[in-house]
């Protein structure tokens, strides 16, 4: 049944942006965002309210006629649900109607209880916020909008024409009283199941007399005007931009909110109704493409998606045909015209970008930390690297450099040596004293538990713990690192460089606790029980895969990662005699090299791929061969050969063809070419699978045919909403750099998860390369890429140590200078609402803020006459275009 009452204050508090133009019906949200609190009763005492015109109690009880004790009551009742304001005028409380936005709706969200007890409050905000964007779309001046972007004011530093209304300084110093709550939108999209992973907790600051209602009716809480600097400070870091409501005149706002492009309903008119009108400064970006790197950093945090990474290369053919844009400035604006998907950000524009990120599985900012090498910022290129990558010096050494197989410098003459200078810098972060240890972003009180210590997990333990989460790492083994330590010898990474990369995680807080097994040691449910809120699984594909062939079980027949492991953990391991290696990828060669340094006399490696056609990477091979490996190329394993127990030989079979990893597991072979060799021990290298143990016993959880975990493909949750995974353990086995990519998404899930946001809503991080046969490469020089030091094989395989050298610091600027620097940004300018952030993140000065308009809001009712006078011009424009294009389609039909 409809409140008659609280229809009619509704449609009056409505009246103060249309003028009642526009009837509000029981149907409509300014109706249901009142009907679970108001009664008619309240709405009729309300109603002797005005827009922004406070009133005493003396004045509306002689109005209401009823007792001043039960309006009073009322009254305060209905500011505390967020449904009128208070305000004290000479020390007496007044009372008066608000807009509904900014107003009444984001009050109204602002009380949690109610918000708790009643969900369509929120969802009310969001509805109404959607249901106006169309209809101010084109009809809004410049900085005219319900709400107004302020600028960083770093970004604006120095500009002579800067006023104080663009300043957040200036209202922060207006005032003295000041006031902290939740952040109403992003609390709105929350309750809808939409929130989006940035902070709702106390991010939006109040002033003065707002201040003192917010905290007078309980939805904010009292703090200094140093905690409100700290709060925009904090807020900046996060990627967040300032707003202000804009509807008291310039530099009389009573409030700054600090919103995201994904959940602000301000921002939305923005993003969504492609109206950046609706709420922009005066201000717009500008880049330097000189100067640029497209490391990223500014694109990710735009939040108008004013941003895209593109090319910066001199092409054959332009990559983007000029072509003007439309706006709703002179265009009729529909449906057709929006961007319905706009929370699925566009990373890359079209034309793509530097090939080495798109190609890096973390898409590390590549030609932005080779830039900073060659300015001599290392200790920046580290942090450049390890907002992706906590592990570098790990990386360097093992990477198998997907960013230079894509290198549009292999075009040519060689690719760059990304990951040799990678290595250089990461080696500072080696030594405690330098050591880059990232700020944490705040403490939280939930706790983590990650379950495998490898590069997945420890991945995924670093981004929770620079989140501020408790985050504790088990692990089954007595050592850390996973692969790392117990299946990557130490010729190729010496185990104190992992854990010296590990030592920033302690230092992180985060709590490692060894030789324990999951689901045999500790429960899950035994972890939910004494507080752990999520889990993440990273447990790898620890355990080696067997042949299934005759005679596997006898005693020399060993998988390679039991071999490799045995050999880590310092386990009474010997090899005497000849020694087969069966498998052609990159563990098998780890394999080899490691039994010839443990006391084989002879070690030969029989793949069924062909020399091109082996997983294994060249440069591995080719180390191998220098150790004096022999590889058998076509041969496959047909039974292994016993007497008395032990292995004695093994014979194989002339492998045909391998066409795709398929096959690997049913090839084809000529039965008739038999071949028989002689080994006293056969390590057995054909791939990794999972080692499940007890772990998922009397979970929910589901395995795949492979074994591996299902899990959702892009939030990594599994089918217990609290347990997420990834790593090897859901993708096979695969390279580190992608289980340390697949570690931070992880962390990604599991903060959105624990805030109650969206895990899904955002997630894409679409990258494509620049097209390279567009490029003109007669203009670049021929420089030879620079090598490290050789070192004789005769030397390396007698040791377990890592002899290869590092750059030296002048190789390093020698090689930074062959970058072709493929990347720079590409902005939209339109799009852009001249917030800052971009400023903030760009750490080559390649991207600052230029003065474009000169508006400064009005008074609300100076506004509307500036607006019906915008919106008539508007419609003059629109019809004098359509105009204008008929005649020249008729021009055109006539020639």
């Amino acid at each position: 049944m409809v409140k008659k009452k609280v229809l009619e204050l509704a449609n009056k508090i409505g009246a103060g942006i249309t003028g009642g133009i526009i009837k509000v019906k029981a149907t409509d949200p300014e109706y249901k965002i009142l009907e679970p609190v108001v009664t008619d009763e309240m709405a009729e005492v309300a109603l002797h309210l005005e827009i922004r015109k406070p009133k005493t109690l003396d004045e509306i009880v002689a109005k209401c006629k009823r007792p001043a004790a039960e309006v009073e009551k009322i009254l305060l009742q209905l500011a505390e649900d967020g449904v009128i304001k208070v305000e004290k005028e000479e020390g007496v409380d007044t009372y008066f109607l608000e807009l509904f936005v900014p107003g009444v709706m984001e009050y109204m969200v602002a009380n949690r209880k109610n918000v708790e007890k009643y969900p369509v409050i929120a969802e009310c905000f969001e509805e109404y916020t959607r249901k106006l964007g169309p209809l101010v779309a084109g009809n809004l001046p410049v900085g005219m909008g319900v709400m107004r972007v302020i600028p960083i004011e770093s970004a604006i530093e120095g500009d002579t024409r800067r006023a104080s209304y663009e300043e957040i300084s200036y209202l922060l110093h207006k005032h003295d009283k000041f006031s902290v709550a939740d952040c109403a939108c992003r609390t709105s999209m929350r309750v809808k199941g939409e929130g989006c992973g940035h902070t709702v907790e106390e991010m939006c600051i109040q002033l003065g007399p707002a201040a003192e209602y917010y905290v007078h009716t309980g939805k904010g809480r009292e703090i200094t005007r140093e905690e409100a600097i700290a709060i925009c400070q904090q807020a900046e870091k996060e990627g967040l931009m300032h707003q202000i409501p804009n509807l008291s005149g310039p530099g009389e706002a009573l409030a700054i909110c600090n919103c995201c492009g994904c959940s602000c309903f301000g921002l939305r008119n923005t993003n969504l109704f492609r109206n950046p009108d609706f709420s922009r400064s005066n201000y717009v970006v500008q880049v330097d493409r000189d100067k640029c790197v497209a490391c990223g950093a500014c694109v990710e945090n735009c939040p108008a998606n004013a941003l895209t990474l593109g090319e910066n290369l001199c092409t054959k053919k332009p990559v983007t045909p000029p072509k003007e844009k439309e706006t709703p400035y002179d265009t009729k604006w529909g449906e057709d015209k929006w961007n319905p998907d706009y929370r699925h950000r566009q990373m890359v524009d079209e034309a793509g970008t530097s090939p080495c990120k798109s190609n890096c599985p973390a898409h590390i900012a590549v030609q932005g930390y080779i830039k900073m090498a060659s300015q001599g910022r290392y200790k920046e290129a580290l942090e450049l690297i390890k907002k992706e990558n906590p592990f570098p010096a790990i990386c360097g050494r093992i990477c198998p450099r997907k960013c230079e197989s894509a290198c549009t410098r292999g075009d040519i003459d060689e690719p760059l040596a990304v990951d040799e200078i990678k290595k250089f810098i990461a080696e500072q972060d080696l030594k405690a004293e330098h050591r880059f240890v990232p700020e944490k972003m705040k403490i939280r009180t939930e706790k983590v538990a990650v379950i495998g210590g490898g590069p997945a997990g420890l991945s995924c333990a670093y981004f929770l713990a620079v989140q501020g989460y408790q985050v504790t790492v088990f692990e089954k083994e007595k050592k850390l690192g996973g692969m790392l330590t117990l299946g990557i010898p130490s010729f190729r990474l010496e185990k104190d460089v992992v854990e010296a990369e590990i030592d920033v995680l302690r230092e992180l807080g985060i709590e490692f606790k060894t030789g324990i097994e999951i689901g045999k040691d500790i429960t899950l449910s035994h972890l939910r029980n004494v507080g752990y809120k999520a889990f993440y699984i990273a447990t790898g594909a620890c355990a080696g895969r067997k042949l299934g062939i005759e005679g596997e079980e006898a005693s020399g027949v060993q998988t390679g990662v039991d071999f490799l492991k045995a050999v880590s953990l310092e386990e009474d391991v010997k090899l005497e005699g000849e020694v087969v290696v069966i498998g052609g990828g990159n563990v098998a060669i780890d394999v080899a090299r490691t039994a010839q340094r443990m006391g084989a006399s002879t070690v030969e490696m029989y793949c069924l791929e062909k020399r091109e056609e082996m997983p294994a990477l060249d440069e591995e091979i080719d180390e191998a061969l220098a150790e004096d490996i022999v590889i058998h190329n076509a041969w496959g394993p047909k039974r292994i050969l016993v007497e008395e127990g032990c292995v004695v030989g093994i014979e194989l079979k002339r492998c045909l063809s391998i066409l795709d990893a398929t096959e690997r597991f049913n090839p084809k072979y000529d039965e008739k070419e038999i071949k028989v060799v002689k080994a006293n021990h056969i390590l057995v290298s054909v791939g990794q699978s999972m080692a499940w143990g007890e772990l998922l016993k009397g979970s929910k959880m589901v395995l795949n045919p492979n074994k591996t975990l299902k899990a959702d493909p892009r939030t990594f949750q599994t089918s217990e909403g609290d347990v997420f995974a990834g790593g090897d353990a859901v993708t096979g086995p695969r390279f580190a750099i992608d289980a340390i990519a697949l570690g931070k998404q992880g962390a990604i899930s599991i903060q959105r998860y624990l805030q109650g946001d969206n895990i899904a809503i955002g997630r894409e991080r679409e990258y494509h390369e620049l097209d390279k046969e567009n490029v003109n490469f007669k203009s670049y020089d021929r420089v030879p890429r620079e090598h490290a030091s050789h070192v004789s094989s005769s030397q390396s395989k007698e040791t377990f140590k890592d002899l290869r050298k590092t750059f030296t610091e002048e190789q390093v600027k020698k090689e930074t200078e062959r970058c072709l620097g493929c990347g720079a940004v590409v902005a939209d300018y339109y799009q852009c609402v001249g917030c800052g952030i971009c400023t903030t993140k760009c750490k080559f000065d390649a991207i600052s803020l230029v003065r474009k308009y000169d508006s400064s809001g009005l008074p609300l009712d100076e506004m509307k006459p500036a607006v019906i006078k915008h919106a008539i011009k508007r419609q003059g424009r629109i019809i004098s275009k359509k105009v204008k294009s008929v005649f020249v389609k008729k021009d055109n039909q006539d020639k």
